[in-house]
């Protein structure tokens, strides 16, 4: 059984079920080679989704991951199901909706990066609603994984997020983990940044980059420990002649704060640890949040101490941004064990 630093009682939770990821993954369509979309001439086809990017990250790592989604009854959600199965990833959880199509995205490459266009209004995983949470593939799992880009998608989208992450700690079946992973094209209604706020505070852990939280929050969040002030540190459970104090639900028990290319913390309680990212030849920057976020996960899964967490969540980033597509290699096992270890100007250097 493994232990994953997540309660506001005993600081330890245990994690007896698979990560089990919610969120929907679209069919991509991205020019070959990359060019700007108006004047490729060939598209090829892959898969996108940030959570069952995180769950094919954690398959690479050894940790058992189930993604939980719908597609429709078709070819995109054919292969989309074929390609994470074949990663390793649990799709049993995985509806078919014969009514609603797969959702589509298409990458426009450019100079200034690469913008993308969505087609997923009234799509197959758009429909999901908190009946899901009746699925024995949500119930058995170990930590639950999800994303700021569901609620998004809508009403009843936003209604499943809310509810597995409601109740509070210690009446949650498992551990919820939450990237904020905004994406200000999907909230037209303009409550990105309100309802963002509530979930991240509301997670066990809690993932979010530094610019999104000042772009959805205040430019006054200049650094990870302005962004802890408004996530704070929840307080300490206080118990006295056998009966438990009331306390406030004031933020998550674990926040990784983001800074691009610059580095990593992560607030384990009243602990702080910063860990910068190594050089990287980068090819594309997207899917690269995605990937951190299972390095970590895959560490304190581990049982690793948060640096070494920090690190795997920065050498699997690494693997999204040298390939254009979400999902790229991992170093093998024994050059991720050396670089774990790597003394500190090493690691700088991309080991």
């Amino acid at each position: 059984m493994t232990t994953i630093h997540t309660s506001r009682e005993t600081g330890r939770r245990p994690v007896t079920g698979p990560v089990t990821c919610i969120g929907e993954t679209m069919a991509a369509l991205i020019p070959e080679p990359a060019a700007p979309l108006d004047g490729a001439g060939l598209l090829g086809i892959r898969i996108a989704g940030a959570e069952s990017n995180v769950a094919m990250y954690l398959a690479d790592h050894g940790v058992p991951a189930r993604w939980v989604s719908a597609l429709g009854d078709d070819p995109f959600g054919h292969r989309i199901r074929a390609e994470v199965a074949a990663s390793g990833v649990d799709v049993s959880g995985v509806r078919t909706d014969p009514h609603r199509p797969t959702g589509l995205l298409v990458k426009d490459p450019g100079t200034e990066g690469t913008r993308v266009h969505y087609y997923r209004r009234g799509s197959a995983a758009s429909a999901l609603t908190p009946d899901l949470l009746d699925d024995d593939a949500v119930r058995s799992a170990g930590l639950i994984h999800l994303s700021g880009i569901t609620p998004a998608l809508s009403a009843g989208c936003r209604d499943l997020v809310t509810a597995l992450l409601e109740p509070d700690v210690a009446e949650r079946p498992c551990p919820v983990s939450f990237d904020v992973n905004h994406r200000a094209a999907l909230w037209a209604d303009g409550a990105a940044a309100t309802v963002l706020l509530g979930l991240a505070r509301r997670a066990d852990i809690t993932f979010v980059g530094l610019d999104e939280a000042q772009a959805l929050w205040g430019d006054g969040l200049t650094d990870a420990f302005a962004v802890r002030d408004l996530l704070p540190q929840p307080p300490v459970l206080v118990v006295k002649d056998g009966a438990r104090a009331a306390t406030a639900f004031d933020g998550p028990p674990v926040l990784v704060v983001k800074d691009g290319a610059r580095a990593a913390t992560a607030f384990d309680g009243p602990r702080v640890h910063t860990v910068p990212a190594p050089k990287v030849e980068v090819i594309e920057p997207v899917g690269a949040g995605d990937a951190f976020a299972a390095g970590f996960l895959a560490g304190l899964l581990r049982g690793e101490e948060p640096v070494r967490a920090l690190r795997l969540g920065h050498l699997t980033a690494g693997a999204a941004l040298r390939v254009t597509g979400d999902h790229g290699p991992l170093p093998d096992r024994a050059r991720l064990a050396e670089l774990l270890d790597a003394a500190p100007e090493e690691w700088a250097d991309g080991g």
